[in-house]
């Protein structure tokens, strides 16, 4: 998306507030300076975000909230059930789900609820296994058949791993034959990861990040899926309709999309060159 216009208009923002100090009330979409004093509420925007894009959007979140005195509040959960959330909800401000499928959903069945959207890094999914991959699979999906192995994989109704996954295996032509072997169809990516980093499952299919989360890597290790089967997925940050800040919702966007914002996604395992 062209956003040389926005960055105009960011531009002389920039410069009125060096000269004078904008109050961050709650109505005006101009007053969008940090407070300094006062009793003035601040605005407060509502992220819908992919369980696997938390930590990349709270580093930027903050950063956001510091520079435009705004409380920004991230709702998280499997990218199926936040769009659901937006749909009956009709209020929020952003939406970042864990694959772009859900843009061509809205578009085709909602056309108009993401009034703009930016690319912001990358998941690719992979198969996820115990530390050491002691029953040594590999990325031969075949063996996520086998009912020697405890396998977890996402609702496709759910989450964007969930659909993921069903296009992965339909992609190998065994989507039936794993559905039936799968100990538990998952919510989402912090799921799946729970059951394998537990014991409680063998292996799972699940996007690549979560695997650098925290300790996890300490617990579980991935095995590459045929980049034929498992394509990168783009993620896509949206403006949704409903916002009452535009100008904020694209800062948000501008940082996401950035050089900077690519580094944060990167670290956490969201962004592929």
């Amino acid at each position: 998306m062209n956003f040389a216009s926005n960055n105009r208009w960011m531009g002389r923002v920039a410069g009125f507030s060096a000269m004078v100090m904008c109050i961050a009330g709650c109505s005006k979409e101009s007053e969008t300076k940090p407070i300094t004093g006062g009793t003035a509420p601040r605005k407060e925007l509502l992220i819908y975000c992919g369980i696997t894009m938390i930590a990349p959007m709270t580093e930027i979140s903050g950063i956001i909230e510091e520079q435009y005195g705004c409380q920004i509040r991230i709702t998280k959960g499997g990218s199926g059930n936040l769009l659901k959330s937006i749909l009956h909800n009709q209020t929020g401000d952003l939406y970042l789900p864990g694959s772009e499928r859900y843009y061509t959903v809205i578009d085709e069945e909602h056309p108009g609820l993401v009034r703009e959207r930016v690319y912001v890094g990358q998941n690719k999914a992979v198969l996820l296994v115990h530390k050491g991959n002691p029953n040594g699979f590999t990325s031969d999906l075949k063996l996520l058949a086998d009912p020697r192995y405890g396998v977890i994989i996402g609702d496709p109704d759910a989450g964007s791993i969930g659909k993921e996954a069903k296009v992965i295996l339909e992609r190998a032509g065994i989507f039936g034959e794993v559905i039936n072997n799968a100990m538990i169809l998952a919510t989402d990516s912090k799921d799946i990861l729970k059951a394998v980093k537990n014991g409680q499952a063998d292996v799972g299919i699940n996007w690549y990040a979560t695997s650098t989360w925290g300790d996890n890597a300490d617990f579980v290790d991935v095995v590459e899926i045929d980049p034929q089967l498992a394509k990168p997925k783009s993620l896509i940050i949206g403006m949704l309709e409903f916002t009452e800040y535009p100008g904020i919702c694209r800062a948000i966007m501008e940082l996401a999309s950035s050089d900077e914002g690519h580094e944060i996604f990167r670290k956490h395992g969201l962004y592929f060159d």
